[in-house]
C-alpha cells in the first residue's frame, strides 16, 4: 500500500533481459539508481512504487536497487517503454508511522493514458489525458483523486464518452517532484482510479443482485456510507 506522494525521483540505470529459465517467462531487470534517500531502511522484498507499479525489490546498494518486471506488467504500464537514464518517481510502501497526506494507492495499474495536451495556467500546469480504456472513465470524478505515475493528484475535470478525457493541475511545487511534469502530448503515464470507486460499484451490484427490488433509500444510504468514509480520509 502507497499514499500516492512521491519521496523522490530515480533513474534508470541499466535494463537486462531476465532468463525465461530462472524467471519463468523473462520479461526485464531494471536497475534504478539516484535514490539513495528512501533505501537506509531497505530490505530484500521490500516493495516500491516505480510510477505507480508496486515492484519487489531484489537486490539494493547504498544508491540503487533492482527489480524484476513481468511480461504482463511490461504490456500493462509505461515501464515497457522505459529507456537508460529514463526518471522515474519511487515511493516506498507505506509503514505504521506514515502519515496518509495523499490517498490509499495499491500500485496496481488499471491503465495506461495518453497526454491530449499541456497548457500553462499562471506557474500552474493543466495536463488533459485520455485512457487507453475507455472503461474506467466511470470511476473518475471531478475533485476526486487518481493516481498518475504514482502521484496521487486531484482532477478538476472530466468529460466522459468515445472520445472522453479528465485534467489534472500541477502546481509549481508539483511540478519539481515528479516526472509527469516533463511529459508531452503522445507520452504515456501509468494510471491507477481510487479503489473507492471500485467498492461502490461492488456494493450497488450486490445489492441489485439481491432481487430486493429497488429500494433506494437503502442504496442512498449504502453509496453515502461510503463517500462520507472517503471524506473522512482525505481529511486526515
Amino acid at each position: 500500500m502507497f499514499t500516492g506522494l512521491v519521496e523522490t525521483i530515480g533513474t534508470v540505470t541499466s535494463l537486462e533481459p531476465l532468463d525465461t529459465s530462472t524467471s519463468g517467462g523473462g520479461g526485464t531487470s531494471l536497475t534504478i539508481g539516484d535514490c539513495a534517500e528512501i533505501l537506509g531502511d531497505a530490505h530484500l522484498g521490500d516493495s516500491i512504487s516505480v510510477n505507480g507499479t508496486c515492484l519487489t525489490v531484489t537486490a539494493f546498494d547504498k544508491d540503487w536497487f533492482k527489480v524484476g518486471v513481468a511480461p504482463e506488467t511490461l504490456r500493462r504500464t509505461n515501464l515497457g517503454s522505459l529507456q537508460k537514464d529514463s526518471k522515474v518517481n519511487l515511493e516506498r510502501a507505506v509503514s505504521s508511522e506514515t502519515r496518509m497526506g495523499g490517498h490509499f494507492v495499491q500500485g496496481h495499474v488499471d491503465t495506461v493514458a495518453t497526454v491530449l495536451s499541456v497548457t500553462p495556467d499562471g506557474n500552474a500546469l493543466t495536463f488533459r489525458l485520455q485512457p487507453r480504456d475507455r472503461s474506467i472513465l466511470r470511476y473518475v470524478v471531478e475533485k476526486g483523486f487518481i493516481t498518475l505515475d504514482g502521484a496521487s493528484l486531484t482532477i478538476t475535470k472530466v468529460v466522459d464518452g468515445e472520445d472522453g478525457y479528465w485534467e489534472v493541475m500541477l502546481i509549481a511545487y508539483t511540478q519539481e517532484k515528479v516526472v509527469t511534469a516533463a511529459k508531452k502530448p503522445g507520452d504515456d503515464v501509468n494510471v491507477e482510479i481510487d479503489m473507492v470507486g471500485k467498492y461502490v460499484e461492488k456494493s450497488v451490484q450486490a445489492y441489485f443482485n439481491q432481487g430486493i427490488g429497488g429500494d433506494f433509500a437503502i442504496l442512498e444510504k449504502i453509496v453515502g456510507r461510503i463517500v462520507d468514509e472517503k471524506l473522512q480520509q482525505s481529511k486526515c
